[in-house]
């Protein structure tokens, strides 16, 4: 049987394209346009929230695979990036949300091959169980660099 879960936030808007947004979770922070849109820089876009929506989703599903995989994860960083492509008629679309992860991983007795195939998985897994990336329509293409070490 299937359950909801909701999550919330609430905007207020501090003039110009500026706004402040509060999380069911507790945190909160400025938000702007991004500076090509009459925005603001240094504070969260929606842009940017979107494009780091898609990447913690991805690194936890990734340490949920991990720890079924049996992989013992020593580091984990991925930079992200998110392709816009903007029509003549001004609407927008993300077409492309692109992940390079750096994943270490301890070999600990086994073979860094088998190690490394086992983390690949990991990696697909974690693209499949995204919440975030499977509910949007942006193409999602991960290009690990997995390093196992002994």
């Amino acid at each position: 049987m299937s359950r909801t879960a909701t999550y919330h936030t609430t905007v207020s808007w501090k003039g110009e394209h500026r706004g402040r947004v509060v999380m069911g979770n507790g945190p909160e922070m400025d938000f702007s346009a991004p500076p090509d849109a009459q925005g603001h820089a240094g504070v969260l876009t929606p842009e940017d929230a979107f494009v780091a929506a898609v990447n913690t989703c991805i690194m936890l599903m990734f340490i949920w695979a991990a720890e079924r995989f049996r992989l013992e994860l020593l580091s984990y960083t991925c930079r992200a990036e998110g392709d816009k492509r903007i029509e003549l008629n001004r609407t927008e679309t993300f077409t492309h949300v692109r992940l390079w992860p750096l994943i270490q991983i301890a070999a600990g007795k086994e073979e860094p091959a088998a190690v490394e195939a086992r983390a690949r998985r990991a990696v697909q897994a974690a693209q499949k169980y995204s919440l975030i990336a499977s509910s949007i329509k942006s193409e999602i293409v991960i290009e690990p660099t997995i390093r196992v070490t002994p």
